[in-house]
């Protein structure tokens, strides 16, 4: 059902923005407490860094701050990636090289939150006999071409100093690629947690690259509409503030925690455990520091011009996406220490 190629991810982009506009999501009354009333809608789908909003709403902690929230799990995440981007929802959880492509398609986003950089739970997995990057030359690799694990494999081909041209990449969704691999398909897979422990599943395989190898290049944020910031500020504060008492209660409650999480990914609590070191959760002070500018891999603007100028060069993105309204600091300011 869901094994089928999907299209470029710019394209389908490009097309439903032409389909329909941002929503708009009216009025901004009434105190902090309270909120505008309105209902706000996040998207997230399968990736460790983003599992604690499934914590959030088990434990009430939207309604705890005063915020009115529709949680909505994509089971594809390119499905959440367009749906934001078509204003079918006021928010979404996602990394920073696939914002960069839905601004450069023409999508008015602000990146309001820094949920965690990927540490390792990017995988590029390959089966036995394969031991290194270099190793993949004119084999089969499964991707799901646009999204952030083409971009991991594309780093990782040019630090051997091959390029696309030089493998046989076969386009599939992320946990279609991962059972393609597994069955023998393909030679290898790039994919994020949790499917990366399917793609394990096959005997000898092992992982020959990691986002680990790349400091700062997957960071993973929770994106709105740049008029949802404009128009319903004090939802998009609650929004962060339950983020940062989230992470509280799963720091006070780890195994309950785990259980939720595991259960909203579909694998198992050990599962689960193991992939604690290649996702790093950031704090409130690292957000700040990463909306900080600066010089090195840590901070965002930093990253997102990196990832523009490697995603123009090799085709992901037409033309450089304008930063100007993306990264909005000020939620994370204001959230309580």
């Amino acid at each position: 059902m869901i094994s089928r190629p999907r299209p470029r991810l710019l394209t389908v982009l490009l097309t439903l923005l032409t389909l329909a506009g941002v929503t708009a999501l009216s009025g901004c009354s009434g105190s902090s407490a309270s909120g505008s009333g309105s209902k706000i809608t996040i998207g997230f789908s399968a990736w460790p860094g983003w599992f604690p909003w499934q914590v959030a709403q088990e434990q009430g902690l939207f309604a705890k701050n005063g915020v009115n929230v529709d949680l909505k799990y994509f089971d594809n995440y390119t499905d959440s990636i367009n749906a934001l981007s078509s204003g079918a929802i006021d928010a979404n959880s996602q990394t920073l090289n696939d914002t960069l492509s839905s601004v450069s398609g023409g999508a008015k986003l602000s990146i309001v939150l820094v949920n965690d950089n990927s540490t390792g739970n990017d995988k590029i997995i390959a089966r036995d006999g394969i031991t290194s990057i270099a190793d993949l030359k004119g084999k089969k690799v499964a991707v799901e071409q646009g999204l952030v694990d083409h971009y991991l494999l594309l780093l990782a081909l040019q630090s051997a100093n091959l390029t696309e041209k030089d493998i046989q990449l076969v386009n599939l969704p992320t946990d279609a690629a991962a059972a393609a691999f597994k069955s023998g398909q393909v030679d290898a897979v790039a994919a994020f947690a949790p499917f990366t422990s399917t793609a394990l599943e096959r005997p000898g395989s092992r992982a020959i690259s990691s986002s680990a190898e790349f400091p700062g290049a997957i960071p993973d944020h929770l994106v709105t509409s740049q008029k949802l910031v404009k128009d319903n500020p004090k939802d998009v504060q609650a929004l962060v503030n339950t983020w940062f008492e989230t992470l509280t209660w799963i720091k006070n409650n780890k195994e309950a925690a785990i259980k939720i999480m595991a259960k909203r990914g579909g694998v198992s609590e050990a599962d689960y455990k193991s992939y604690d070191a290649g996702t790093t959760i950031f704090t409130r002070q690292q957000n700040i520091d990463a909306f900080t500018p600066g010089v090195t891999p840590q901070h965002l603007d930093y990253q997102a011009n990196k990832i523009i100028d490697f995603i123009v060069s090799t085709g992901l993105a037409q033309q450089r996406p304008s930063l100007d309204g993306l990264f909005v600091d000020q939620f994370v300011k204001a959230a309580p220490q």
